[in-house]
């Protein structure tokens, strides 16, 4: 995987910064984390090089005085939102970062359960947490949020919600996925400290969109693709523009936010500390890039990902239709086609020749590899062996799983697991190779290639499996499928 950023540099300067704003307010500050602090595939997958837990690390100097604040909207419990990265629902995400964080040292505080009207799915999910322990409060869905600012201000709005127990002066504000509430939280909090005579502070970590980087620069527009769903907007930060005559990027919640902000701030200092949404932040990765053009690339691979996944969403499950229709024109506005993805040309002619489906990988040296369907593998099974069977140096020719191991596995998928598909996917070809790998030294070889497919690209032109995309995804391959089903020639 080449490598277009910085992160040993980004943890130095990102850290100093979040230190400096620490220092700036009084007795506590509340650090809205936008995006993930655990697992941040997107930032790995647009900044090749920067580590998915590289705010976690950050973090970590800083545990001592710090606690973690869970946020999570009643809306996506009752929906059964899931983390598309992962397959896991929201909620379950909750509990799965919370054990996460205090592995690792972390006092995780509470739960504030956002947007709530009554919710009898938020009401079991609070009583579930509860029984482990966990404080849960609720903050309440306010009339005209957020422009209606008279009314936020006061008992009526922000003042209806629970008010959150914290006890150290750092409190880190983070949630299993965007759209959760975060900073409507801090706000909150900021309303209910100053009741109680708390001098408390505010700032956000949002990694996207890069306020110093152009507003249709590749690495925000893929930004905007990945969001598709929740409707945000890249835009002109107009305050910033106005307060300093510079020109930098945000996006449109944290715009619609400030003038709720800043009332909030002049009501408790006398004076507001920001003079823009990007005064907010504390967000350095823009500073961080030492490949641009591999970033570029990375997040334009990123834009057409992010198309193909909405895409096959909507043939899976009939929604998503508007995002589909967002991301293809963000595709237009930056000239971009799925004829840019290399592996999508490829998978299509192999497909186009053979009559099958097939697949496609680019290696980390461009070299493209291909494969079909047969009738004992699928295309991606198929694709795995080969690709590994070239950076191994072992001849296309060679078969690395004899045909008479193969047709034991297929009997019990059929017959007795009573399956329809008897083509192998790739776990059972990996666990296939693995056995061999004893006795083979073929199979040893192929086995030893696959960190080498980490940060490569491929495609599909058929929908894969979960249990192989899950396989790619581990691999640390970049998968895309034309939204084909399987049996479905077109």
């Amino acid at each position: 995987m080449k490598i277009g950023f910085d992160n040993e540099k980004y943890l130095k300067i990102q850290s100093e910064r979040i230190k400096e704003r620490i220092n700036q307010f009084g007795d506590k500050l509340y650090l809205e984390f936008g995006g993930k602090l655990f697992d941040d595939n997107h930032a790995s997958r647009v900044l090749p090089g920067f580590e998915p837990d590289s705010k976690l690390q950050m973090l970590m100097q800083l545990s001592d005085y710090a606690e973690i604040l869970f946020v999570i909207s009643a809306l996506d419990i009752e929906k059964n939102k899931i983390r598309g990265d992962l397959g896991i629902t929201y909620d379950e995400d909750v509990l799965r970062l919370r054990d996460e964080f205090e592995k690792v040292g972390f006092y995780v505080s509470s739960v504030v359960i956002t947007h709530y009207n009554g919710q009898s799915s938020a009401d079991a999910y609070r009583s579930r947490l509860e029984r482990l322990g966990i404080k849960v409060y609720y903050h309440y869905t306010i009339d005209g949020y957020p422009h209606n600012v008279a009314l936020i201000d006061s008992d009526e709005g922000f003042g209806k919600n629970d008010f959150v127990e914290t006890t150290r002066p750092l409190v880190i504000v983070t949630a299993p996925g965007p759209g959760s509430g975060k900073m409507a939280v801090c706000l909150s909090q900021l309303y209910h400290e100053h009741k109680r005579d708390v001098k408390a502070g505010y700032a956000k970590f949002e990694t996207f969109p890069v306020w110093n980087l152009p507003l249709k620069h590749p690495v925000n527009v893929a930004y905007e693709a990945a969001t598709a769903d929740l409707n945000d907007v890249n835009m002109i930060d107009p305050f910033h523009l106005e307060a300093y005559g510079k020109i930098t990027v945000n996006y449109n919640r944290d715009i619609e936010i400030f003038p709720v902000l800043n009332a909030l701030f002049e009501g408790i200092y006398g004076e507001s500390p920001y003079k823009s949404p990007t005064d907010m932040g504390v967000n350095m990765i823009g500073f961080c890039m030492s490949d641009e053009d591999v970033c570029c690339n990375a997040a334009r691979d990123e834009i057409i990902r992010r198309y193909y996944y909405a895409l096959c969403k909507l043939a899976q499950k009939g929604d998503g239709e508007n995002e589909v229709n967002k991301i293809s024109l963000l595709m237009k506005q930056a000239k971009l086609t799925t004829e840019y993805r290399r592996t999508t040309v490829a998978a299509r002619e192999r497909k186009e020749v053979s009559g099958v489906h097939s697949a496609a990988i680019e290696l980390y040296d461009g070299t493209i590899i291909t494969a079909r369907t047969s009738s004992l593998l699928g295309p991606s099974a198929a694709l795995l062996l080969n690709a590994t069977k070239h950076l191994a140096g072992i001849p296309d020719e060679l078969k690395l799983i004899p045909e008479y191991l193969i047709e034991p596995i297929q009997k019990t998928k059929v017959t007795y697991l009573h399956g329809h598909n008897p083509r192998l996917h790739t776990d059972e070809v990996l666990v296939a190779l693995s056995l061999l790998s004893n006795h083979d030294e073929n199979c040893r070889k192929a086995l030893d290639q696959l960190p080498k497919l980490n940060g490569c690209q491929a495609h599909s032109t058929v929908m894969l499996s979960e249990v192989d995309q899950k396989i790619f995804k581990k691999l640390g391959v970049g998968i895309t499928c034309d939204p084909v089903r399987k049996g479905n020639k077109h």
